[in-house]
């Protein structure tokens, strides 16, 4: 099959399995949101940003790190190393994870107690944490399948995970929303642990079914190691300090809106309102981009490792006018009928407003993905990451001077400034990497 088919058959089985779940996730989260309240999300929000911090110390780069060597090892013939690589991958992955698991657990009761106003206990955070070895050696496994252009197995790994999560979260909301707040996170928590560990499971079993297909050649004695941390060392630095930067960012908002007058209740519910509720909506059209994105890293690996720089113009030039395009249509769609989406995800007026204040941005945050994914894809992942970190630290500041003063207003002049610098800096950085 030639190359140009593979990869739009690719995007079109990624970009209909991302439309599949993120219906699934936004009409759930839509459920969720109506079951448990606003104050519930914008605390669930929280924890899961705290959670997330913790995911990409268990992941540092390891899937980037797997999808770059093996396009690598393909394009110069050494289709023999790709068993090796996965292997190696998977053994850094519990290295990572367990080092996640340590800082999650130890730190817990004091974020619990200084960050999250003492409104849970630790518990959802120790039971968290089991399932971050079994997201890093899922993400390894999903960057095997997207180097060798296989994006079925990922795809159906992804429906499984969000058809499940589902089930199991809907099962034990059931049974706990009697018992409280810590209760319904408790809830929520469960059915992604299960959930997680379940959709490794059948990877993983699809990764060693697609095993028996590989060379069975006796690999080289190249240094696979030295190779991966070349790339999960700073890959991984940069992103603690990005994550670590936009965890400590969302946890501010709310304290933010506190300073403002706010009720301790009125400030998480104004937080699940925009981050909760208005920007999913806003960032759901943008599967269609990022499905065929995440395809980009491995081609432009390839026509790098080449030194193809016509074709990487070309390519550029397309992908960014189309994506243009895309994302001005779906911009205007989402300003003109925000009331009848408000209305029909939510069953409520108050995300209105926040949809068409965030609508204008939608160009810069779709393209902005677009060229991440080019640059990591020309070996230009650790300056995205400094890109996003120069983001965070301004955002910080500036969460700490506009939302006391300003409020909500404040928070929405930040994610415009934040979405216009991170843009602006990325666009040059790729212009001056194509010269």
């Amino acid at each position: 099959m030639k190359p140009i088919k593979t990869f739009f058959i690719n995007g079109i089985v990624l970009t209909i399995t991302s439309l599949i779940v993120r219906c699934i996730v936004m009409f759930f989260n839509s459920y969720i949101s109506q079951k448990i309240g606003a104050e519930a999300v914008g605390l669930y929000g929280l924890v899961m940003s705290i959670y997330g911090f913790a995911i990409t110390i268990a992941l540092s780069g390891i899937n980037l790190a797997t999808t770059k060597i093996i396009a690598e090892e393909i394009a110069i013939g050494k289709t023999e190393n790709i068993k090796k690589v996965v292997n190696k991958c998977l053994q850094f992955c519990l290295i990572f994870s367990s080092i996640a698991m340590f800082l999650l657990i130890t730190f817990s009761p004091f974020i619990c107690k200084t960050w999250l106003h003492g409104r849970i206990s630790a518990k959802p955070f120790y039971i968290i944490s089991i399932s971050l070895p079994f997201i890093s050696m899922s993400s390894c496994i999903t960057g095997y399948f997207t180097a060798i252009r296989n994006s079925i197995k990922p795809a159906s790994d992804q429906i499984l995970e969000q058809l499940l999560k589902v089930a199991l979260i809907s099962a034990f909301l059931n049974y706990f929303m009697p018992c409280g707040l810590e209760y319904i996170c408790l809830s929520l928590i469960l059915g992604n642990i299960i959930s997680e560990v379940l959709s490794f499971l059948y990877i993983f079993s699809l990764y060693k079914l697609d095993e028996k297909k590989l060379s069975k050649l006796k690999p080289d004695k190249s240094f696979l190691e030295k190779r991966i941390l070349q790339i999960t060392i700073p890959v991984g630095l940069t992103s603690f300090i990005r994550s670590g930067l936009s965890t400590i960012k969302q946890i501010l908002i709310p304290i933010g809106f506190e300073k403002h007058g706010e009720s301790c209740n009125q400030a998480l519910a104004n937080y699940g309102l925009i981050s909760g509720m208005a920007m999913p909506l806003v960032l759901f059209p943008n599967i269609v981009i990022l499905a065929f994105s995440n395809l980009l890293i491995p081609e432009f690996t390839e026509l790098n490792s080449r030194s193809q720089d016509r074709k990487i113009k070309h390519t550029t030039k397309l992908i960014i006018k189309y994506s243009l395009i895309f994302s001005i249509i779906i911009s205007i769609i989402l300003f003109i009928f925000a009331p009848q989406l408000s209305y029909f995800m939510y069953k409520s007026t108050n995300v209105i407003i926040y949809i068409k204040l965030l609508a204008p941005l939608i160009p810069i945050m779709y393209i902005d993905s677009v060229v991440d994914a080019i640059l990591k894809g020309l070996d230009k992942q650790v300056d995205v990451l400094k890109i996003n970190i120069l983001d965070l630290v301004t955002c910080i500041l500036l969460i700490f001077i506009l939302i006391p003063l300003f409020g909500i207003n404040g928070y929405i002049f930040i994610i415009y400034f934040s979405e216009l610098l991170n843009f602006t800096l990325s666009f040059s950085c790729l212009k001056k990497t194509l010269k």
